[in-house]
């Protein structure tokens, strides 16, 4: 285990933001993992963990010791004709697997390509794009228990799923470091390509025939046309929820906003939190060194030397418009350090 000081944090957050580890290790094996946590307790140090770091605004540094979590594995664990069960290391990158279950023609997570990150951070944000969340595809994890550095495994019901939320973001906050994650993948695909604009996508490339591959193709474009790559433009991809509201206040904001749009949940009405903010005035407005995305409203970006500090005070700014506008509270996806 190979311990760093005073470690600038900015090439491991995809908003490029340079704030510094007071101590930083990656661990590559459970063993390693044991170990970081072994040495930070006996120096009395916290605990940050750390994974693709695709999810993460800093606005500070961060005292103690930063484990960045690099497990690596792909491992069948049972198949038959009808699905596949495939364990995955917490550290692999998510598109990477995403990539493989390709190639191995496994269906199921397709619609969630390209979403910045680690498989480990997947189930503590219940992922999700264009149809599918990770609940969808989860079979069971495995974590280690921080105090009693026992490997503990969690099925779908432990995890407790919502909408961008799991057990790991409330009750067992900081308890647990996911190791690696199952899913339950099929033979034969299920598609689901009736959101956002896959179907538009797929009739554009002349897609006659359906696969896994043409739907992961048209996710990637859509993608690609919406969302700046946090290589060329610092950002955690969507920064709010999508908000939900009871149906009376939603036909009383129709009355107003004839072409808002909504869909029906078990909850209300789910609102796309990019039409609030482009409604709001916001999408394209720059503020200094940052800014909303011109072509996605739902993204927040560093322009190269924005802190986040910034960023964090801009959130605010389009959070209390939203507000003041709609009546809707917005809520971030991003998890303020």
């Amino acid at each position: 285990m190979k311990i760093q000081e005073n470690l600038s944090l900015k090439p491991f957050n995809t908003f490029g933001i340079d704030k510094k580890a007071q101590f930083f290790t990656a661990a590559h094996t459970i063993n390693e993992l044991k170990e970081a946590l072994i040495w930070a307790k006996e120096r009395d140090l916290p605990i940050f963990i750390l994974g693709g770091g695709s999810n993460i605004l800093l606005t500070k540094d961060i005292l103690g010791l930063v484990i960045k979590v690099e497990l690596q594995g792909i491992e069948v664990i049972h198949e038959d004709e009808n699905q596949v069960l495939v364990e995955v290391g917490a550290g692999v990158v998510w598109h990477e697997w995403v990539l493989y279950s390709l190639e191995k023609n496994w269906a199921g997570i397709e619609n969630l390509s390209l979403i910045p990150g680690t498989v480990g951070a997947s189930p503590m944000q219940n992922i999700g794009a264009y149809g599918v969340e990770i609940k969808d595809v989860f079979h069971s994890l495995k974590a280690l228990n921080r105090n009693t550095l026992a490997i503990e495994t969690f099925d779908a019901v432990d995890c407790k799923f919502g909408y961008r939320e799991s057990v790991f973001k409330h009750e067992s906050k900081d308890q647990y470091i996911i190791t690696s994650v199952c899913f339950k993948l099929l033979k034969i695909p299920e598609f689901h390509v009736e959101y956002g604009a896959i179907q538009d996508v797929l009739k554009e490339k002349g897609v006659s025939e359906l696969s896994i591959k043409a739907v992961s193709e048209a996710v990637i474009a859509i993608r690609q046309s919406k969302l700046p790559d946090p290589k060329q433009l610092g950002n955690a991809g969507s920064f709010f929820k999508n908000p939900t509201i009871p149906v009376s206040q939603f036909e009383n904001l129709k009355n107003k906003y004839p072409t808002i749009p909504g869909y029906m949940v078990p909850e209300g009405i789910k609102i796309p939190a990019g039409w609030l903010i482009e409604q709001s005035g916001w999408k394209g407005k720059r503020l200094g060194e940052v800014g909303v995305h011109a072509k996605q409203a739902l993204v927040l970006v560093n322009y190269g030397e924005g802190t986040g500090e910034q960023i964090k005070n801009l959130s605010e700014q389009v959070r209390a418009t939203v507000r003041d506008q709609f009546g809707i509270e917005l809520n971030p996806e991003v998890n303020f350090i």
